[in-house]
């Protein structure tokens, strides 16, 4: 009974006679930026694998969706019964060895199948052919450059291995202070578009995602910085009046304690 009472909520919540103020002025628009932000917290919790914040966070991104869903219904377009009728037709025609007689050998395979069946899928609905088309524009850069790779690779055009993925980073990196010694902010930003795009490459031959690299890499300098903080506190100094030296030299310091 949850989720009928869920719908009822929503329903209220966007009632002209009686209804929230800040719900009945959300659009599409206006709301997918809280959407995005709830899926961003559920990742959170699920790195800090907490089940209670999972759950939460869960029921979060859930409103999110009945939310939309409850405009689109008041616009009659769908309502959320079409939402759960569409993704449930989805996954029983994108996983034909489970809901029918196709036979998949591994993981890696099923992969391909998807794929296919996606390709498949925006040729039907009278989109693009092209090996790129598809890839959702909003996504996190990194993980659209991963897509855009993996793409790409699925036809040939890739490195063979990680260490000619380092090369093109490298390459990458003198382009950027070629441009520097130039004095070409422009073209050093637009290599620097290079360098990242190569980066999240070396992280897909590497079988890591980029946005799950670099958000250990943030909680690393996190972790280090914080160190820093607590030891000027406890020496009652403030980082702002160490000289650059003295605060590498407590960074240093951090890498050794914590790592």
């Amino acid at each position: 009974m949850s989720i009928p009472r869920l719908k009822e909520i929503m329903a209220a919540l966007r009632d002209p006679a009686g209804g929230c103020p800040w719900d009945l002025e959300q659009t599409w628009a206006s709301i997918a930026p809280h959407t995005i932000e709830e899926a961003y917290e559920l990742a959170d919790a699920i790195a800090q694998d907490d089940p209670g914040k999972v759950r939460d966070e869960l029921g979060d991104l859930l409103f999110q969706v009945v939310f939309q869903a409850r405009i689109a219904e008041e616009r009659g377009l769908f309502d959320l019964d079409a939402v759960a009728a569409t993704i449930a037709a989805k996954l029983e025609r994108r996983h034909p060895h489970v809901f029918g007689a196709a036979t998949v050998r591994s993981a890696a395979e099923q992969s391909l199948a998807w794929e296919a069946h996606k390709a498949a899928e925006r040729r039907a609905a009278g989109g693009g052919e092209g090996v790129l088309d598809g890839i959702t524009l909003g996504l996190p850069g990194l993980t659209r450059a991963t897509k855009l790779g993996r793409r790409a690779g699925g036809v040939g055009f890739d490195w063979s291995r990680p260490e000619d993925v380092v090369g093109k980073v490298e390459e990458e990196v003198r382009e950027v202070r070629d441009a520097l010694a130039a004095g070409d902010a422009a073209q050093a930003r637009e290599e620097l578009g290079d360098l990242l795009f190569s980066v999240a490459q070396l992280a897909r031959h590497l079988q890591a995602d980029p946005e799950e690299a670099l958000r250990a890499a943030n909680a690393k300098f996190e972790r280090r910085f914080r160190r820093m903080e607590r030891v000027l506190a406890e020496r009652g100094r403030d980082p702002r009046d160490l000289a650059p030296d003295e605060l590498e030299a407590l960074w240093v310091e951090a890498k050794r304690e914590i790592g």
